[in-house]
Formats: structure tokens, C-alpha cells, sequence
């Protein structure tokens, strides 16, 4: 099985097993605890603690315990951002996290870090690259550090649809 069927069978297929809160048989590909998340709808009358995995921004959700990320990739390579939001996904400011960066994987190249900066209006870290030619070939390991404790995890290049 290549590389991209791998990260996308773990990121993807661990997360429709397991759910949100609890935990798969065989541990995420991530450092820090990543769960997958798939989109589910939130009950109406109330946000109650992950009931929404919905994408905010057109990106990939993913958790760390508690903690939502929501990273939307660009294939033109301009707009690259990664977003916090809590358990009811309520927005986090993005200065909650440290040391965020991308690394963009593309088959047979070199791999192209892309460091990420709070933007304008402090809601999410955004970064520009190349463009990615090969999507659907294409990986990116994400990287930050919350309360002191690093993170990374591989996932598909998926940009928005």
C-alpha cells in the first residue's frame, strides 16, 4: 500500500471507527493523542461537547483531546491556515499555540516547510508555499505546541472543494 493510502486510512478510517471521545484499536498516526474526526451534525438546542466535527473554514478537522484544529490547505499554495477551536467549537485565539508549521511531502521533491504565522485578526495561523501539483499525492505534517507540549501529526493534502 503507497504512503497516501496509509495516511488516509488512518486519519479517516480510525476516526469513522472510533468516534469522537473514544478510543481505536490501534493508536492515530499523530505524537500528542490525535483523534480523527468525521462531520456529524449537532444536536439542535444547544452545542454539547464534540456533537460537531463539521469543517468551519473548509479544511480537515482534527482533535488533540479536547481540542479541536481545523487545517485548510490551498493547491495554489497561497493560503495555507490552521484554526482552534474548543470542545463545543467555539473559536480559540491562535496565539493559544507555539511553534506551528507545516511540512508539505511531495512525491519525489524535496519536502518544502512552511512556517506559519498569526494573522491579522488573531483567529488562525496562516503560511504560503508552492503550489502542490499532485494533491492527491501529496502529504503534510502538521506541527504546533499547546501548554508546552509539542504535536505533529501526517495528513492527506486535501485542499478546499
Amino acid at each position: 500500500m503507497n504512503r497516501r493510502a496509509v495516511v488516509w486510512a488512518i486519519a479517516f478510517g480510525f476516526g469513522a471507527a472510533a468516534g469522537c471521545g473514544k478510543t481505536a484499536s490501534s493508536p492515530p498516526a499523530a505524537s500528542g493523542g490525535a483523534t480523527p474526526t468525521t462531520a456529524v451534525e449537532a444536536p439542535s438546542g444547544g452545542a454539547i461537547p464534540h456533537g460537531d466535527h463539521n469543517p468551519h473554514h473548509g479544511g480537515i478537522v482534527m482533535m488533540k483531546g479536547d481540542l479541536h484544529y481545523e487545517v485548510v490547505f490551498d493547491a495554489t499554495g497561497h493560503r495555507h491556515q490552521l484554526y482552534f477551536t474548543d470542545a463545543v467549537r467555539e473559536d480559540l485565539p491562535a496565539a493559544l499555540a507555539s511553534e506551528v508549521a507545516l511540512t508539505i511531502h511531495r512525491p519525489g521533491e524535496a519536502d518544502e516547510p512552511v512556517p506559519l504565522q498569526i494573522d491579522g485578526t488573531g483567529e488562525s495561523w496562516i503560511g504560503s508555499g508552492r503550489a502542490v501539483a499532485h494533491p492527491d499525492k501529496t502529504t503534510v505534517q502538521v506541527r504546533f505546541t499547546i501548554a508546552h507540549e509539542p504535536y505533529s501529526i501526517e495528513l492527506p493534502f486535501a485542499a478546499p472543494k
